[in-house]
């Protein structure tokens, strides 16, 4: 089943290459949506896709690459629009 799950991840999340490995990370589950860091120092996302790999994604949400310290994950699950063709690191 495809969903889309909104999320933004608190903590020290910037700097430590959050959004590459997010990316990565994404591209490996063929999930479709972005990532982007936030003016004040949190990552935002949109993932699209298979919910058992959104899940994946989300639990490497909770952890982050080395040198993140992930303090919280605001989940919300969204209806599924398939407008994204990719996933992408945005501004």
């Amino acid at each position: 089943m495809k969903v889309r799950a909104h999320v933004i991840i608190t903590g020290r999340v910037q700097g430590v290459y959050f959004r590459a490995n997010t990316k990565r990370k994404a591209d490996s589950l063929d999930l479709k949506g972005w990532v982007r860091n936030l003016p004040d120092e949190r990552v935002e996302a949109i993932f699209e896709g298979e919910e058992e790999h959104i899940k994946d994604a989300l639990a490497f949400c909770n952890y982050g690459p080395k040198g993140a310290i992930v303090e919280d994950v605001d989940l919300t699950w969204e209806t599924y629009t398939g407008e994204y063709r990719d996933f992408q690191i945005t501004h």
